[in-house]
């Protein structure tokens, strides 16, 4: 059998518990507290959809933590990445940085130069 392969832009992928999400009515994040962790997240790392996004955020089964008015999110991929406990109405720029999502992604790339 052949294996087939699609290629993808990801760089990193954050895993959010979807019981979790559906327990708060998919409410509670973003700037105005009316969004689910998942899109919020994912409009706050600029992160898109699908192969072409940079930065996957998908909701998964849940991980057995349950915490009140609260989602689970883990960034998948690191080895011994804790699991974060994010709160109702959390500032999504801590949660990225709390993730370890602040990468090269924002600065522009680095060009080698031969030099002269």
């Amino acid at each position: 059998m052949t294996l087939k392969q699609a290629k993808t832009n990801w760089q990193d992928v954050v895993l959010v518990c979807r019981k979790c999400q559906k327990k708060l009515d998919g409410e509670g994040f973003g700037p105005d507290g009316d969004r689910p962790l998942k899109k919020a997240l994912r409009k706050a790392l600029k992160a898109g959809k699908g192969r072409k996004a940079e930065v996957l955020v998908l909701e998964a089964d849940c991980f057995d933590i349950c915490p009140k008015n609260a989602v689970v999110a883990v960034r998948a991929g690191r080895r011994g990445a804790p699991m974060l406990i994010v709160p109702r109405g959390a500032d999504l720029a801590e949660v990225r940085a709390a993730l370890d999502l602040e990468t090269d992604r924002d600065q522009p790339a680095l060009r080698v130069v031969s030099g002269g």
